[in-house]
């Protein structure tokens, strides 16, 4: 979200403590059905911070260590090699 943008709006608590978060504001965080929000309240104030990003979105973040796609056999292959590793300091 872009921090220079400014939006307000209201909402009424309900007697069970919902409140529905104004439409231009969820979409604007990417608010959809199911998205965890955070509350944090420091003296007076409270600061909402939607979870929009899940960790599939970080994915390829620092790029491909390879430089190229990796294939089912390659990747078979590494776990088999590492069960073995693995195996192999435990026989020690």
């Amino acid at each position: 979200m872009n921090k220079h943008v400014k939006l307000s709006g209201t909402s009424t608590a309900t007697s069970k403590g919902q409140v529905t978060i104004p439409k231009p504001i969820r979409d604007a965080l990417g608010i959809k059905d199911g998205t965890p929000v955070d509350w944090e309240l420091d003296g007076d104030q409270l600061r909402v911070r939607a979870r929009t990003r899940r960790l599939v979105d970080f994915a390829g973040i620092f790029g491909n260590p390879l430089g190229r796609a990796v294939t089912v056999e390659e990747m078979h292959d590494a776990v088999l090699d590492e069960a073995d590793e693995r195996q192999r300091r435990i026989s020690r």
